[in-house]
């Protein structure tokens, strides 16, 4: 069984995804909503950084990197409180609020620091949403059923963000066609835009989702960490080898530049990449029901070393485009199938502290990845780095280690396979 004959067993994969609960549904339709609004504004916000307010790439990485780690700490209150609360919902409402609330704030920034803290703001009310309702996901569903879950749940985020760059292209060409600089109205529009959807994802989970009862111990020890069990612990361990090389994909779209891509090109790239993410989650997540978590992850993590060591490598536009393209199957492999992957890991009592732990590893490591990243490129001070191929060979290279690690490990698990009522 490989992703082919999943996609061609149509009435199948059909037949189950209409048969999904109704909270995938809702959390599937705020995931939409809400990377319709986030893409418009997160991939070209490198490039205003860059070509209007002349931020070097270490400041860059610096921003990106800041706003996930600060982000991160709440990732894990906040899993641990949906665990404490036994509730999910109102907890993820509240984060796709505070995201929403913030968007507006980038049509004013004109600095460096404004912009560093209306990121940090929008990042917050991610690391408040992403443990319940990742947890409220799978409490929905049995062990049977996630991995498609959280494929179709990553399938329509990345459908949400293929349109939110096709709106952000349209408005790009629209007000400045073929200028090869983000100019700073074309920027400033494409927020006020952005923040029509920002507000639909709030409705959607608000109206849509409810909540799930919680089964299994009631009584939590402060955190819970130990409780997660030596599996997720090892696992943790080996993700965060993996991203210690995955910086911020603001370097992957300055490469592109680099390398002679437009902001219109950059932007039809990126359309590209999320269509073939789209078409890869759903069918990715269901063969990882069938075959195993790990394997489906190994074969994301070892597509992703090869594209950071071709991004090290590429010569021109054409090289950019196929890799990604590729970029795009990575995603579709990995990203969905390790969510379901930590959900088997816990008992359903600790998922929000499992899913607020795992986003926190990744997003304190961003900091380091992306500033690491900046560094390697453009250096600070005096030292003026290794130039824009360093980034990617140390990524692929922890990449390549992480998958020989993960391919190591790949234990008999004894999965937890408790469903919410």
């Amino acid at each position: 069984m490989d992703i082919i004959s999943e996609v061609t067993s149509r009435p199948n994969l059909f037949q189950r995804l209409k048969a999904m609960p109704r909270n995938v549904w809702a959390v599937s339709l705020t995931s939409f909503f809400m990377d319709i609004s986030t893409e418009m504004v997160i991939n070209i916000l490198p490039l205003f950084l860059s070509n209007v307010l002349g931020v070097r790439t270490v400041v860059i990485g610096a921003i990106e990197g800041a706003a996930e780690a600060t982000a991160s700490i709440l990732k894990v209150f906040s899993g641990w409180l949906s665990d404490k609360l036994r509730a999910r919902k109102w907890l993820a409402v509240v984060g796709y609020g505070l995201s929403a609330i913030a968007k507006p704030f980038f049509y004013i920034a004109n600095s460096a620091g404004m912009i560093a803290g209306v990121r940090v703001a929008d990042r917050i009310g991610k690391g408040v949403r992403t443990a319940p309702r990742d947890a409220l996901v799978a409490d929905s569903v049995d062990t049977k059923q996630r991995g498609l879950a959280f494929g179709f749940q990553r399938a329509a985020d990345t459908a949400g963000a293929m349109l939110g760059l096709l709106i952000a292209l349209g408005v790009v060409w629209f007000a400045q066609q073929q200028l090869g600089k983000m100019e700073r109205s074309t920027f400033q529009l494409v927020v006020l835009i952005s923040i029509i959807p920002a507000i639909l994802a709030v409705a959607a989970l608000a109206i849509g989702a409810k909540e799930v009862a919680i089964t299994g111990q009631k009584s939590m020890p402060r955190f819970a960490f130990k409780s997660l069990g030596k599996p997720f612990m090892i696992f943790m361990i080996i993700v965060g080898v993996f991203d210690l090389g995955n910086s911020s994909d603001a370097f992957l779209v300055l490469r592109a530049q680099e390398r002679g891509v437009s902001v219109l090109g950059i932007l039809g790239m990126l359309v590209v990449f999320n269509l073939i993410y789209t078409l890869v989650s759903i069918p990715a997540g269901s063969l990882s029901d069938k075959v195993g978590r790990q394997r489906v992850i190994l074969g994301g993590w070892f597509v992703y070393a090869l594209i950071y060591l071709g991004f090290a490598l590429v010569k021109n536009t054409t090289g950019v485009w196929i890799l990604y393209v590729l970029y795009g199957i990575y995603y579709g492999l990995a990203f969905g199938t390790t969510k379901a992957l930590v959900a088997d890991l816990v008992p359903e009592a600790l998922r929000g502290t499992a899913y607020g732990t795992y986003n926190a590893v990744l997003g304190l490591l961003d900091f380091p990845a992306s500033l690491i990243a900046g560094l390697l490129w453009q250096g600070v001070g005096t030292w003026k780095g290794f130039g824009p191929s360093a980034p990617f060979w140390w990524g692929g290279g922890l990449a390549l280690l992480a998958s020989i690690l993960l391919a190591i490990w790949l234990p008999t698990l004894h999965l937890h396979d408790q469903k919410g009522q």
